[in-house]
């Protein structure tokens, strides 16, 4: 599926030869994001990722970065997340080049211009505002402070507005400098391409780049010990819940189980949770399930907007789904489905370059290895309806759940008393 090629300078180069296309995607991957940042720079990831935006000493602003992508038909963009922080382009083939250019360029060289770090700075404080305006966004991070109490992954990735108006600009460079080096940065490059041109030209691009020592991410705590709840109240039309639980990092070897589970329960239309929830009991438009797999831990999350009448009763409906899952085994017909599903929506995605490039620099980054497809599509079909109930008990336990709710009520006593 890949080729793959260590530099002098420690940095990893994968890349992926896709002839059928005329495409190529390039995703540059660096171990730092916001379970990297101490509480007083909380943020700093994903500001620095804006900043790599706003021009370098050879395109000094915004403008030249963007026509020197675009003006060849190309896209580009970046995001921050939890462990890491991922920019891409995505270009013809035949314009490789200037994409590793640009993409290398803002990379290394950004001037992380005083000015622009001043106008920016405010830009990320009003996307924090908007936050604010999306009870769906906010149920997410009063779940996360639940589920990590006193722990980066339990902020927000782009800090708050107190922590963003107090990060200097010395202090981004001193993060910058102990997180972008080579060893914690892997580049991806998937389409039509020759892996040694591509190689070639990556060593050309980084030519005086040194090693560095890179900075290290807080273990995640896992004592949890009894149910949490929390709310946040806010006058909306729906009420916001999220349920969620400790679940498995990206090593453990029950990850895929757990998968397939989270696909029988809320995976699509045809899920329990949709069929149940919306087309049975039409108590909510939205309802779904969803994993999270980080380096030493995870999250499994059922979410749903209903009524503020009916969130009891949606509450109540969920918990007996979950409990199903605890004490009778899946259908081998639902089972078949629920892998089938996975399996293919893997196979189509990986029909795009980029999400082929994220595929392997992704995991290369976070796992130091790469899983290929035809191992997870392996691994997807070993499990069994057996695995999957020792899972779910494994998992879904009272003691464990953390319950989050945003909508207009002035009290959270009466949810935890539903959750008792």
């Amino acid at each position: 599926m890949y080729e793959k090629a260590v530099l002098e300078n420690g940095l990893r180069v994968l890349t992926s030869s896709l002839p059928y296309t005329q495409a190529v995607s390039i995703s540059v991957f660096v171990g730092a994001g916001s379970r990297y940042e101490q509480d007083d720079v909380a943020g700093v990831s994903h500001f620095l990722e804006h900043m790599l935006f706003k021009g370098t000493e050879r395109r000094p602003n915004p403008r030249e970065l963007a026509e020197a992508i675009e003006g060849v038909g190309g896209s580009m963009n970046a995001a921050t997340d939890k462990e890491l922080t991922a920019y891409w382009a995505k270009v013809p083939a035949a314009h490789m080049s200037i994409a590793l250019d640009v993409l290398l360029d803002q990379y290394l060289h950004s001037r992380i211009d005083p000015v622009e770090l001043e106008r920016e700075r405010n830009v990320v404080i009003e996307e924090l505002a908007m936050v604010e305006d999306s009870p769906g966004d906010l149920v997410g991070l009063l779940l996360d402070e639940l589920m990590w109490p006193n722990h980066p992954l339990g902020r927000d990735i782009a800090g708050t507005p107190e922590s963003v108006q107090g990060i200097s600009r010395d202090a981004m460079l001193d993060y910058f400098n102990s997180h972008y080096v080579p060893e914690n940065t892997v580049i991806a490059i998937a389409g039509k391409l020759s892996h040694d041109a591509a190689i070639s030209e990556v060593t050309e691009c980084v030519d005086g780049w040194r090693r560095g020592a890179s900075g290290t991410w807080t273990p995640a705590p896992n004592g949890q010990t009894e149910t949490r709840v929390g709310l946040r109240s806010k006058r909306t039309e729906q009420a916001q819940i999220t349920l969620g639980y400790h679940a498995y990092s990206a090593f453990h070897p029950d990850r895929y189980v757990l998968d397939v589970l989270n696909t029988v329960l809320g995976e699509g239309m045809s899920s329990r949770l949709f069929l149940e929830i919306r087309e049975i009991r039409g108590l909510a438009y939205d309802v779904h399930s969803g994993v999270g797999h980080y380096l030493d831990t995870g999250a499994f999350v059922v979410s749903a907007a209903v009524d503020p009448k009916k969130t009891d009763e949606c509450i109540k409906a969920i918990r007996q789904l979950l409990d199903e899952l605890r004490t009778t085994e899946v259908p081998p017909e639902e089972l078949l489905k629920a892998k089938e599903y996975i399996k293919g929506r893997l196979v189509l995605r990986m029909e795009d370059s980029r999400a082929i490039s994220s595929w392997t620099g992704g995991q290369e980054l976070l796992r130091k290895e790469v899983r290929s497809v035809e191992d997870v599509l392996q691994s997807i079909e070993a499990v069994t309806a057996q695995d999957i109930r020792r899972v779910a008990n494994e998992i879904i336990r009272d003691d464990r759940a953390n319950l989050a709710i945003v909508g207009p009520y002035r009290s959270q006593a009466r949810f935890e008393r539903l959750m008792a």
